[in-house]
C-alpha cells in the first residue's frame, strides 16, 4: 500500500508527564506510628525506609515523602487524607511541581 502524503507529515512526539512531589508536613497530634503506617499502605515504603522518612519530617518539619504524576499524586494525598479523617489526625501532605 503506498504511503501518502499526509503520513509522512505527521510527527508523533511523546512528552514527559510534569512531575510532582508530594511532602508530608509535621504536626503536634499524629503519630510517629500513624505516619509509617501512611507511608508503608499508601506510598508503598519498607518499613525502614517509612521510619526514617517519619524521623526526617519529626526533626525537619517535612520530607518529600514521593514524586509522581500528578494523578498519582492527587489520589495518593487523597487516600492519605481520608485514613487520617478516619483516624482523626491533622496529617498535613501537599503536593507541589517538581
Amino acid at each position: 500500500m503506498p504511503e501518502s502524503k499526509f503520513s509522512s507529515e505527521l510527527k508523533t512526539e511523546l512528552k514527559k508527564p510534569k512531575m510532582y512531589v508530594v511532602i508530608m508536613h509535621n504536626d503536634d497530634y499524629t503519630t510517629m506510628r500513624f505516619v509509617v503506617e501512611v507511608l508503608i499502605q499508601i506510598f508503598n515504603k519498607s518499613s525502614i525506609e517509612a521510619s526514617e522518612l517519619m524521623m526526617k519530617i519529626h526533626t525537619k518539619g517535612n520530607a518529600v515523602i514521593g514524586i509522581y504524576t500528578y494523578d498519582i499524586a492527587v489520589t495518593k494525598k487523597l487516600l492519605a487524607d481520608k485514613m487520617a479523617k478516619q483516624r482523626e489526625f491533622p496529617l498535613k501532605i501537599t503536593i507541589d511541581e517538581e
